[in-house]
């Protein structure tokens, strides 16, 4: 018998006032505003998944005049083009959400770092732009936001790094601690939310948290807006609840084939099919950034993986040994393998090298290149050795 079909939610592309979302928060004390978000525990939609209430908090906390709200709109994940979507048909949500952040944590400057291939997409976004600052400057609100363009780096997707080339250097990720919301854009207090989780506070604040909170589960709350593609009859965007299993998303979404499902893109978790009922898209089970790739039995996980690993070899930045090295050694390993001129057990000592990489690399990029290696190494062995 198949499961209940998963509910379709509509906050992120409905119809809000943002003038009435703005009028109420400038009512609002800033630590209103950060107990209400986190109330309804809502975690960054980024895929790492922190608390974004406790986020706005420890900024607030710090002390200093000039505190900076960033929007990580870089979205470079394989697969993921949701952001892209919510900025194209909502981008007066993602600027409400920056002005609420800021007068939740004392800021009066934001920038949107804008991946470089969505620059077709700036013309439009300055248009509004002048309109919202138009609206703020109605309501007596002293907040400026301003854009700052990518230029194609994966690895400007990671917070620090975002902040570097803002700055003018080299996209490559910074020592931690100490953590953006103590020293993070120019040296200053600053809050970095993506696009997905800026929007989300703006409901929040218009609907309440308690509308929020009733969506997912306890580890999962609310709804997330998925980035659907791959072998599929209904690829594109999905605002869905969290907490749905496995196999009730390729119920919906499925060719009838599905061998597997890459949840988070690249960086992410690859699910195989006798793994379905069990696993749980949310911080419970696999968290996710919003790419769900469909794969079906045509499909060669062999080739899969090799793409994933050329992909994060060509994106290293280069500065820790640990991803730098060990992004090829992996993928000269798996050619290796596959050409029989190394012992299939090689593969052990390969899923090791991934497991250090996550340990000892210094940012996400090389800690996350081992979830989909493990993962396609050890559910799909066969499609490696032969």
């Amino acid at each position: 018998m198949k499961a209940q079909k998963i509910k379709r939610v509509d906050l992120i592309f409905d119809s809000t006032s943002t003038k009435e979302v703005l009028v109420k928060a400038i009512k609002m004390k800033p630590e209103e505003i950060i107990q209400e978000v986190l109330d309804s525990g809502l975690r960054g939609r980024g895929g790492a998944g922190f608390p974004t209430g406790l986020k706005w908090k420890y900024a607030a906390s710090e002390k200093g005049a000039v505190k900076y709200i960033v929007c990580n709109a870089d979205e470079g994940e394989p697969g993921t083009f949701k952001d892209r979507q919510i900025l194209e048909d909502a981008p007066r949500k993602v600027y409400a959400g920056m002005a609420i952040a800021g007068r939740a944590i004392g800021a009066k400057q934001g920038y949107i770092y804008l991946r470089g291939e969505y620059r077709y997409l700036l013309f439009k976004l300055m248009e509004e732009l002048v309109f919202f600052h138009s609206r703020l400057k109605e309501l007596g609100y002293d907040f400026n936001i301003q854009f700052r363009m990518g230029s194609g780096a994966y690895i400007c997707g990671e917070e620090s790094a975002l902040f570097e080339s803002i700055e003018g250097r080299r996209g490559e990720p910074r020592n931690k601690p100490p953590f953006p919301t103590v020293s993070g854009l120019f040296g200053k207090p600053t809050v970095i939310n993506n696009v997905e989780t800026l929007v989300y506070t703006v409901e929040i604040l218009d609907h309440g948290a308690k509308h929020f909170k009733e969506m997912g589960t306890s580890d999962s709350r609310g709804s997330k807006v998925f980035s659907i593609s791959g072998d599929t009859p209904k690829p594109g965007i999905y605002e869905l609840e969290l907490g749905m299993t496995v196999e009730r998303f390729v119920e919906e979404f499925g060719d009838g084939d599905t061998k597997a499902v890459q949840v988070g893109g690249a960086s992410g978790f690859c699910v195989p099919r006798k793994k379905f009922r069990e696993t749980i898209i949310g911080f419970e089970g696999v968290p996710t950034g919003g790419s769900m790739i469909l794969f079906n039995s045509s499909r060669s996980m062999y080739n899969l993986l090799h793409n994933y690993l050329d992909f994060f070899d060509e994106e290293s930045c280069g500065q820790c040994a640990p991803c730098r090295v060990g992004c090829q050694q992996l993928l000269q390993g798996v050619v290796s393998v596959k050409a029989g001129e190394k012992d299939s057990r090689y593969l052990d000592e390969l899923v090791k090298l991934a497991k250090t990489m996550k340990i000892a690399s210094k940012c996400g990029l090389g800690q996350s290149v081992g979830n989909a290696f493990r993962t396609i190494v050890e559910h799909f062995r066969e499609e490696i050795i032969y």
